[in-house]
């Protein structure tokens, strides 16, 4: 089953226990039908019973089962809230989940690699993979996809493709639409638009 991150708690608010949450989405209604959530911090998950969830001024506040004081809400600061994707607040037109960008295969279709290191490579008629998504990172102006480059793509010189170690090299790709094209999440493909953003 696919799990997702909701929300995270940010700190406490009133004498009984309640937590200040950050809606990752920035919607609040669809916690009103969580029960049953995980909270996860530190790489360690607690199963935890939502109690009571209430909006005010913008902000969400949830109240967990046998949480009953500031200082037992404190302890939850910084945790995830972790729930399937029944629960997750539904994607809008051209609204992705992080996990299901994630390990999707970048690829290029069309062109050629001119202007890659001022060199001249292969020309793409054919749909190229040239790395993978391992995760969306929030960044100053927008999300960046961080990539790991193929290791076989002919398009790319090796020394774009690795590092002076020899391993696959990262980089982050702007997730705008003048460097990304066609998303498709169910196929796991997501459209790069240049090559020479992975320089």
């Amino acid at each position: 089953m696919e799990h997702f991150v909701v929300g995270i708690i940010r700190g406490t608010h009133g004498l009984a226990g309640n937590c200040k949450v950050e809606s990752t989405s920035g919607e609040f209604q669809h916690f009103s039908g969580m029960k049953d959530v995980v909270l996860r911090k530190n790489g360690v998950e607690t199963k935890r019973t939502i109690e009571k969830v209430s909006f005010g001024g913008g902000i969400l506040y949830i109240k967990f089962s046998g949480i009953n004081s500031p200082e037992e809400a404190k302890k939850l600061s910084g945790s995830e809230i972790v729930v399937s994707r029944e629960f997750a607040c539904p994607c809008g037109k051209d609204e992705y989940y992080v996990e299901d960008l994630k390990q999707c295969q970048l690829v290029y279709t069309g062109g050629s690699a001119k202007g890659l290191a001022g060199k001249t490579a292969a020309t793409a008629a054919e749909p190229v993979v040239v790395g993978t998504i391992t995760d969306v990172l929030e960044g100053g102006a927008g999300d960046l996809f961080e990539v790991v480059l193929s290791e076989s793509c002919s398009l790319l010189s090796q020394e774009l493709r690795t590092t002076s170690s020899g391993k696959p090299r990262k980089v982050l790709v702007p997730f705008k639409k003048e460097f990304i094209g066609t998303v498709d999440t169910k196929n796991k493909r997501v459209q790069l638009m240049h090559l020479w953003i992975l320089e």
